[in-house]
C-alpha cells in the first residue's frame, strides 16, 4: 500500500456544531421548524442534498437547493470554523507520511471549504492534494469522487486505502476496489460500516496507523492479513 484517501468530516475533523447550526439555520430561513442538534448528527457524512430532502420530506429540487444556499450563507463565513480537530490526527499523518506514503483528502464537502478548512487547521503542509465537490454537486457521491482521484493522480486502487466514517465512505471504496478502513469515532457506527463491507475497524485515530503498518505485505502479520 502506498496511498492513504482521507475522509474530513467525522474522521479528520469533528465538525457537529458547524454542520448542525447551519442546517437549523436553513431550515428556519424556509420556514421549518428545524430537530435538535443530537437529531442531526445523521446529516454529517451524506450529502447535503439527501438530507435536506430527507429533512423537508421533499423531492422539489429548486426547494432543496434554496436550503442549501441558505446553508452555505452561514457555512461560508462562520460554519465552516466551528469545527475540532481530533486528537493525534496531526502525529498520526506525520508518522504515516514519514513511512513513504502518499495521502489525500477525499470528501465530500465542497472543495473550496475543504482547503479552508485544512488550512485553518494547519495540516495543508500534510497533504500531495486535497479533493471534493463541486458547489454544483458533481462528485458529490463518493464513489464518482475516489474514481476521479485515482484517474487525476494515476493511482492504483489495489495499492490504495480508504478511511472514513460513514456507509458513503466504505460504499465509494468497494466501487473503486479500494481497501477501506471504517472509524468507530466519527458518526457512522460500527453495524453501519460493516454492513456495507468496511475491511477494517479504527476506534481511534492510532488504529489507523497500526492498520497501515500491518497491511505491509513487508511486516510480520502482513502475510497473514494478506492471505499469503
Amino acid at each position: 500500500m502506498n496511498t492513504v484517501l482521507f475522509d474530513l468530516d467525522g474522521t479528520l475533523t469533528d465538525p457537529k456544531v458547524g454542520i448542525t447550526t447551519c442546517i437549523q439555520y436553513a431550515l428556519e430561513r424556509l420556514g421549518y421548524q428545524p430537530p435538535e442538534t443530537e437529531e442531526l448528527l445523521w446529516c454529517i457524512g451524506p450529502p447535503l442534498t439527501v438530507s435536506f430532502a430527507k429533512l423537508m420530506q421533499t423531492t422539489d429540487t429548486s426547494l432543496i437547493e434554496k436550503a442549501i444556499i441558505f446553508y452555505r450563507d452561514r457555512f461560508a463565513t462562520v460554519g465552516l470554523f466551528e469545527n475540532l480537530l481530533y486528537p493525534q490526527i496531526p502525529e498520526i499523518l506525520k508518522a504515516i507520511r514519514s513511512e513513504g506514503y502518499q495521502t489525500y483528502v477525499a470528501t465530500s464537502k465542497p472543495y473550496v471549504f475543504a482547503r479552508r478548512i485544512i488550512e485553518h487547521f494547519g495540516l495543508i503542509s500534510l497533504f500531495d492534494g486535497i479533493y471534493g465537490s463541486e458547489l454544483d454537486g458533481t462528485r458529490c457521491d463518493k464513489g464518482d469522487l475516489l474514481r476521479y482521484i485515482l484517474i487525476s493522480e494515476n493511482l492504483d486502487s489495489a495499492k490504495t486505502v480508504m478511511v472514513g466514517d460513514r456507509s458513503h465512505d466504505i460504499i465509494g471504496a468497494k466501487k473503486n476496489q479500494i481497501l477501506a478502513i471504517g472509524v468507530t469515532y466519527g458518526y457512522g457506527t460500527k453495524e453501519e460500516l460493516k454492513a456495507h463491507g468496511t475491511d477494517l475497524l479504527a476506534n481511534s485515530p492510532m488504529d489507523i496507523h497500526k492498520h497501515l503498518t500491518l497491511l505491509s505485505p513487508n511486516s510480520p502479520n502482513g502475510s497473514a492479513i494478506w492471505g499469503i
